[in-house]
Order: C-alpha cells, then sequence, then structure tokens
C-alpha cells in the first residue's frame, strides 16, 4: 500500500500538469484556426472566449490520453532515473504488481472517458458549434429534404419533403400504411403536420382506402392521434452524428435499418464511441510495457517508445475504421480490432518487463 500510495503520488501532478499543457495546446490550435475569421466579422473578444470555453471539454477529450500517456512514461522515468525501482525490485515486488495502481487509474479513466463525451462533451460542442455559426454569420440549416422514415416495424411509412427542426413541422407529408402482410392499406397525404406534444396535427390532410367495392377512394382525414412518432425520429436524420449521445446514434441505425437507408457508417461510429474510451486504458498499458526496456536515456526512450507505440494504435484504427464505414469490415470489429490486439500486446510486454 505504502509503494502504490507512493506512485500515484508521483502520477497525479504529473498528469495534471500535462493535460493543462494538452488542453491548452489544443485550445489555442482551434483559437488560431478561426481568429482571422473571428477578426473579419468583428467578432468581440467575449464572444471569443466563450466559443473557447465550450470547446474545453472537447479539448480535454483529446488531451485526456497523451495526457495519461506522457504522465505514465515520465512517472516511470523518473523513478527509473532515480534508481528507485532498484529498491522495489529488491524487496522482490514484481514489475507488474507496483504498477497495478496505473492499470486501475486506466480502466477508471475509460469508463469515465465514456461518461463524459457522453454527458458533457457533445453537448457543450454542439453549442460550441451553434455559437460559430452564429459568430461567423455562417448559414444554418434547421430544414431537411426528402426524409424518408419507417416505423412500427416497417408497417407505417413517412415520407416528407421537409422537417423544420425548430418548429417540429413536416412539410409535404405523405404516410403509407400497410398490413402484417405487406399489402397497402392506406394512402395519407397532408400540406403539414405540427407536433402537438403528443401526436401530430395534419393540415389539409386526406385519406386514400379501399372501399367494399374493391376501388380506391378518397376522403377526408377525421384522426390523427394515431400518429404518435416523436420529431427525433425525423430530426436525427439530420444532426452529425459527432453531435448525437450514445443512445440517439443507437436510435438513428434503428431508423436507418428500418428505412432500408445505408447505415454501416453510423454503426461505426457507435462502436467506436466504446472502443475510443478504452483508449486511455490502452497507452497506459503501452507506457507501463515499454518503462524498464532502456539502459541509457531512460526517460527519454521511455517516453518516444510509449509514444511511437500509441501512434501505431491510432494509425490501425484509422485504417480499420475507415474499412468499416467503407463496408469491408464489420463495424465491430473495424472499431475493436486495434484496442484487443493492443490490449494483448500491452500484457505480453508487461509479463517480460524488467523485474
Amino acid at each position: 500500500m505504502i509503494l502504490e500510495r507512493y506512485l500515484i503520488k508521483q502520477f497525479v501532478p504529473v498528469f495534471f500538469v500535462a493535460s493543462a499543457m494538452f488542453v491548452l495546446l489544443i485550445s489555442l490550435v482551434d483559437l488560431f484556426t478561426n481568429l482571422a475569421r473571428y477578426l473579419a466579422n468583428e467578432v468581440s473578444v467575449s464572444d471569443i472566449f466563450l466559443v473557447s470555453f465550450f470547446y474545453l471539454p472537447k479539448s480535454f477529450s483529446y488531451a485526456l490520453p497523451i495526457s495519461m500517456l506522457f504522465a505514465t512514461a515520465y512517472t516511470l522515468g523518473d523513478l527509473y532515473a532515480r534508481n528507485e525501482l532498484t529498491s522495489v525490485f529488491a524487496a522482490g515486488v514484481p514489475f507488474w504488481r507496483f504498477s497495478r495502481p496505473l492499470i486501475i487509474i486506466g480502466i477508471l479513466a475509460s469508463i469515465f472517458s465514456f461518461f463524459f463525451e457522453d454527458y458533457v462533451v457533445i453537448p457543450t460542442l454542439k453549442r460550441k458549434n451553434e455559437l460559430s455559426r452564429i459568430l461567423l454569420r455562417q448559414p444554418h440549416i434547421d430544414f431537411r429534404s426528402d426524409i424518408v422514415v419507417k416505423a412500427r416495424d416497417g408497417w407505417l411509412t413517412y415520407a416528407v419533403d421537409f422537417f423544420d427542426s425548430q418548429t417540429n413541422a413536416l412539410f409535404g407529408v405523405s404516410i403509407i400504411e400497410q398490413d402484417e402482410n405487406g399489402q397497402f392499406v392506406s394512402l395519407i397525404r397532408a400540406l403539414r403536420a405540427d407536433w402537438s406534444g403528443e401526436y401530430w396535427l395534419f393540415t389539409n390532410a386526406g385519406i386514400y382506402q379501399w372501399s367494399e367495392d374493391g376501388f380506391l377512394r378518397y376522403g377526408p382525414l377525421e384522426r390523427t392521434d394515431q400518429f404518435r412518432e416523436e420529431p427525433d425520429t425525423f430530426r436525427r436524420q439530420m444532426m452529425n452524428v459527432d453531435e448525437l449521445s450514445f443512445r440517439d446514434v443507437r436510435h438513428l441505425i434503428r431508423d436507418l435499418q428500418i428505412a432500408g437507408l445505408p447505415f454501416v457508417h453510423a454503426q461505426a461510429d457507435f462502436y467506436q464511441r466504446f472502443s475510443f474510451a478504452v483508449v486511455p486504458f490502452i497507452v497506459i498499458m503501452l507506457s507501463i510495457s515499454m518503462g524498464g526496456r532502456f539502459r541509457k536515456n531512460i526517460l527519454l526512450m521511455s517516453l518516444v517508445s510509449s509514444l511511437f507505440a500509441a501512434v501505431v494504435f491510432y494509425v490501425t484504427e484509422m485504417v480499420t475504421m475507415m474499412m468499416a464505414r467503407l463496408g469491408i469490415i464489420h463495424p465491430f470489429i473495424g472499431a475493436w480490432f486495434p484496442v484487443f490486439v493492443f490490449i494483448i500486446v500491452g500484457v505480453l510486454l508487461l509479463r517480460t518487463a524488467k523485474t
């Protein structure tokens, strides 16, 4: 316990300093990328700082893995350089047991990363993008055209010319209803539909149905309270996947599958939400595994080797994700294959680490 507390005490300050440094660096890169456009549009300093403030959670999300990598490599390298680990090894403590607190920190950081991304990063990033569009006077489209949504296990099909996300209004609505055998039941046409909070209210709506004598008859639509598909069903199809929570992405995948639309890209991003959260644990495993393998320039070589391993991981993930989005491999494999491979490599390297 004393050694574990000592290791954590050495790790935590370095991690916070590294996080602050990398968050500041990432935020400055985003700021200077858009600074010329801010000045051209005469954006006030307070608004620029507000945009940067909303970008801080995303910056921390990017900085978390590399900060943990740097802190782990620096802490272990420093202990090696001061010959403090020699005393630990002489006491008969295996390296994997000594570094166990860092592994636990990596697991906790991965769990934190997933929920932090979903509940903090995505809402603030969406707010940052909206504010940037306003300040830079960029056109923002609050509607989407040509939306097709299937509901009730495919028995009900909405074909909408336009959907206004601000007013929750559908324009140019056509609804086709089918029975369990896939046979036509009715066709509803309406100029507009507005969400009442529980169901859609149609304007100038009519319905085509088969009559008893076998002819298709047209008549006014009297009741609309049976159409209760929520506006989010239509809104999800017009939003960037990066601005959707993992629950909304899951619903979007289901909507696309039911509608018969391409869903592989969204499914790959959905699996990547989970696999990316494991990155802090992976970089710590790699950094620990690389420790103790060098006799000269221990601190520098540990950091460089850990960084090289992390770059290889990111490149591998980028390639597999590209293949997944193109449909060459299954999205689950594209997201998780690099994770499984590098966890196995990290465990094998840790078992053969100097002790």
